[in-house]
């Protein structure tokens, strides 16, 4: 972002390296010449092209996601128990993977890494074509999970090294509104998919997917090669030894566990908990597309630094508990054009606490990370969504559902409590 302190800034200058200055010896082995350093044109050319790579490989990700379960289901012929289980086991594989990886991007120089995890996400979606068992399929699950979790990571880093602090979350927050429009887009192409219902139109978005990824990769390599981090000393995976990150790391993956209710919870809380009509469903994923694509740039704008960071936390875990307060007006008792107006309302402090946990939680994840080992802290924290996909379903499922309107109080004091949570957090780790 623009302004703030030098204490909230991860550097105080900008830094188009992964370390803080250029290692002396070893020349980069992203291949080429390095970054060079303080030069904004290079900053805005790798802005666009990073951009470009999100929206390269999220209209593939938009359709996979709308259609992969039930190919999984109708043409692989697993139960949705196996795909859950299948799912869950991949992405808590990712979660390990994500801190070996980002220390990988960070040793290796992370444009190279990036592209490798890039093809190897392709490589994994490819091969879901060709799973014809259960046991195949945790096998690519697991690989498909890890090269996400690590793409994630080392592009996290590959941002840090090439952009300056002070842009680093309004850069991230222009990659969000990127990767909403393009799996808005993916998803309608996954609903054509659908509606087809062939075997074929389900392979034509995994092949779109890969190719989404594997052109995300050619993107990614006009970026300029960065230094590879100087061997600090110390522990190799010193984040693992980071206590304050780790509980800040902890909070935000609470507060991650928003990601279920649009996509799972409100659903089955629509069709089991109200009268409100099916297709409402597809009205509030526009309204959260829509919200994101228009806003999130503003609503990061103001994010200035930690404190402002940490703010802006507390603030969607409040917004988090009112949307779960009216999500839970909607319940069986009342018209139901009076619970889909319900629900609709509900989505708006839901979709603006959304962005102001991303802001937020961004800049919190830059600016206590070390420079020199942005790709392993980007790991660690990136490791937070991959647990809230694989805990997130059950868990919220499991309250919501059986609990009826209490159940969301309950998640929303939960949010309220973990938003209240992380400034002080933030505090504790500010030092180190």
């Amino acid at each position: 972002m623009t302004g703030g302190s030098p204490g909230d800034a991860p550097a105080p200058a900008p830094a188009p390296t992964d370390g803080g200055a250029p290692a002396p010896a070893p020349a980069p082995t992203d291949g080429g010449a390095p970054a060079p350093a303080g030069s904004p044109a290079v900053a805005t050319r790798a802005e666009r092209t990073l951009t470009l790579a999100q929206l390269a490989n999220s209209v593939g990700d938009g359709a996979y996601l709308v259609t992969s379960a039930l190919y999984f289901v109708h043409v692989v012929g697993l139960s949705a128990a196996r795909i859950g289980f299948g799912l869950t086991l991949g992405w808590a594989v990712g979660a390990l993977a994500g801190v070996p990886l980002g220390h990988l991007a960070d040793r290796r120089g992370p444009r190279g890494v990036a592209v490798l995890l890039a093809v190897a996400t392709a490589t994994a979606v490819g091969s879901f074509a060709f799973v014809r068992s259960f046991e195949m399929f945790v096998v690519v699950a697991c690989l498909y999970g890890a090269a996400q979790t690590g793409l994630s990571a080392a592009r996290q880093a590959l941002l840090a090294a090439l952009v300056e602090p002070a842009r680093r979350t309004r850069v991230r927050a222009a990659l969000q509104a990127t990767l909403n429009g393009g799996l808005a887009a993916g998803a309608g192409l996954g609903g054509l998919a659908l509606h087809v219902g062939t075997r074929e139109a389900y392979l034509a978005v995994f092949a779109l997917d890969v190719v989404g990824f594997l052109l995300a990769g050619l993107v990614l390599l006009r970026l300029p090669a960065v230094t590879p981090a100087p061997v600090a000393s110390g522990p190799r995976l010193a984040v693992l030894r980071d206590r304050p990150y780790a509980l800040v790391t902890l909070i935000n993956t609470v507060l991650l566990c928003y990601m279920p209710l649009l996509s799972v919870v409100v659903p089955l809380w629509i069709t089991l908990r109200t009268p409100a009509p099916a297709w409402l469903v597809s009205v509030l994923f526009l309204v959260n597309t829509a919200g994101v694509l228009a806003f999130q740039v503003r609503v990061a704008r103001r994010v200035r630094g930690l404190a402002d960071a940490a703010r802006s936390v507390r603030r969607a875990g409040a917004l988090m508990l009112l949307a779960c307060a009216v999500f839970a007006l909607s319940a069986a008792g009342v018209p139901a054009w009076l619970a889909g107006a319900v629900i609709v309302a509900a989505v708006v402090p839901q979709v603006l606490a959304e962005m102001l946990l991303a802001a937020g939680s961004w800049e919190i994840s830059f600016g206590l990370a070390p420079e020199g080992r942005q790709g392993q802290y980007q790991g660690f924290f990136g490791s937070g969504t991959a647990v809230a996909r694989a805990l997130g379903p059950a868990l919220l499922t499991t309250v919501i559902i059986g609990w009826g309107a209490a159940g969301w109080l309950v998640v929303g004091v939960v949010f309220l409590a973990a938003g209240a949570a992380m400034a002080p957090a933030v505090r504790w780790a500010r030092p180190t």
